[in-house]
């Protein structure tokens, strides 16, 4: 049992942070100001202090130097309410300093006052830079991605990203939606993932009663958005004959639930996200040229993470400290194991890394502090980034052609697990249906 002291000015907050620390087995004491701390230490002494950064008489960092002066050194966790804080203070402060942020969650409590071993370890990957709260990298590539994130959460435009599978779309969405600081939510839809029947309800919402199973109104994924970010993924794949729907929404802020006759106005962010290239858009009439405009308002180039392999030992080490965090294991890498990272060019971008780590993590010696690497980084997707090596194009061949034997070996693969040859193509699960239904050659994959 620890003799705990909050200082907090926000009763509200106080006691909240009390009821969970006396069910966690622990005493606790409040104080409001750096003068009520002060007293509490004249003739008490606590084995940890919860301290918020900002003080009605000063700084929280003004208790260190206090105690340092009286000569006690309980453990110390600095709370504070933005994360650009929370690097700072992890910079000005020693090692035995840990740091939260409000909201402050039962098991960020546990862990400060539980786990010194996990704590010591989240201070360590606080070295880590997470700029705009989410995005890992120092590379000239992601430096210009940056810029473009701190000029766009300036204004309101819309923002289309485009960018190979993997390379982190809806994390920058994210990372402009933070930038932006406003008091809406961020709210995703994948546009890939719905059928077309569907697709108006997730988007515009609809009235109950407005086809056979709507049972209650809804609200689509733009009134949710409302005063914040609506996140679209695989824009793209939306049928063309809803594209004016979605057009009308974007030119005039409002939106006609189906089912209902009344126009509701909304006002949120558009960030849509698209691995397709813009030649690709442009020539197959895949997406229209007024919806593009209006979706593309700033448009985002998300760099491949061969283009930035200087990033890959930062991104490795904050995933395996992640993995650390979570499982209490304190594995570590190599500088060779970097280097064998930083060779491969990862065709799955950042996810594929991330799953090479969460597969080597596991398949590694918990009593050691050691990772095991495999010895192929190679995943099954990344076979089939170029053509076949049983199917060779020739002259005279259509594009549909090609492209059904493309699918075809892919499907074979994977044995005709439509899902995964869906991601190693690139393409949603409904356009490979759709392919496969127009090709004839459903049937041969059930």
């Amino acid at each position: 049992m620890l003799n705990i002291l909050l200082v907090d000015d926000d009763v509200e907050f106080s006691d909240v942070i009390c009821h969970i620390v006396e069910f966690l087995g622990h005493n606790i004491n409040t104080a409001t100001s750096l003068k009520e701390a002060h007293q509490w230490f004249e003739n008490n002494t606590f084995d940890h202090v919860l301290l918020d950064f900002m003080l009605p008489d000063g700084s929280g960092l003004h208790l260190l130097d206090h105690l340092k002066m009286i000569g006690q050194s309980p453990k110390v966790t600095l709370i504070s309410g933005h994360p650009s804080v929370k690097g700072i203070l992890a910079e000005m402060c020693e090692p035995n300093v840990s740091h939260l942020l409000k909201p402050l969650q039962r098991e960020d409590l546990e862990l400060v006052l539980n786990g010194p071993k996990k704590t010591v370890k989240k201070a360590k990957s606080a070295a880590i830079t997470h700029h705009f709260d989410t995005l890992i990298g120092e590379s000239a590539p992601m430096q210009q991605l940056y810029t473009m994130i701190e000029r766009v959460a300036k204004t309101n435009a819309n923002v289309m990203l485009m960018g190979e599978s993997g390379s982190g779309k809806e994390v920058v969405a994210q990372a402009i939606h933070n930038a932006s600081k406003c008091e809406g939510p961020l709210v995703a839809s994948n546009c890939g993932a719905l059928s077309k029947e569907l697709i108006g309800s997730e988007l515009f919402g609809h009235e109950k009663g407005a086809f056979t199973g709507a049972i209650a109104r809804k609200e689509g994924v733009f009134e949710q958005a409302d005063g914040g970010t609506l996140f679209l993924d695989e824009v793209t794949e939306m049928p063309i004959d809803m594209q004016p729907n979605l057009l009308r929404v974007l030119e005039t802020k409002k939106v006609t639930r189906v089912g209902g006759n009344r126009e509701l106005p909304v006002n949120c962010r558009v960030i849509s996200a698209t691995n397709r290239s813009l030649t690709d858009l442009a020539q197959n009439n895949i997406l229209r040229e007024d919806i593009y405009f209006r979706l593309a308002v700033f448009p985002i180039d998300i760099p491949t993470l061969r283009e930035r392999k200087e990033d890959i030992p930062l991104l490795a080490k904050a995933f395996l400290g992640q993995l650390n965090d979570e499982n209490g294991t304190a594995f570590a890498w190599t500088n060779e194991q970097l280097k064998e990272l930083q060779t491969y060019d990862w065709p799955g971008n950042v996810r594929e890394l991330r799953h090479a780590i969460h597969r080597a993590f596991i398949m590694s010696d918990p009593q050691t502090s050691t990772i095991t690497l495999p010895d192929n980084l190679e995943s099954p997707f990344s076979r089939v980034n170029t053509q076949p090596e049983d199917k060779q194009v020739s002259a005279g061949q259509t594009i549909e052609e090609v492209e059904k034997e493309l699918i075809h070996a892919t499907l074979d693969k994977v044995q005709g697990n439509k899902t995964l040859a869906a991601q190693m193509l690139g393409i949603s699960t409904k356009t490979l249906y759709n392919r496969l239904n127009a090709y004839g050659g459903i049937g041969e994959y059930k």
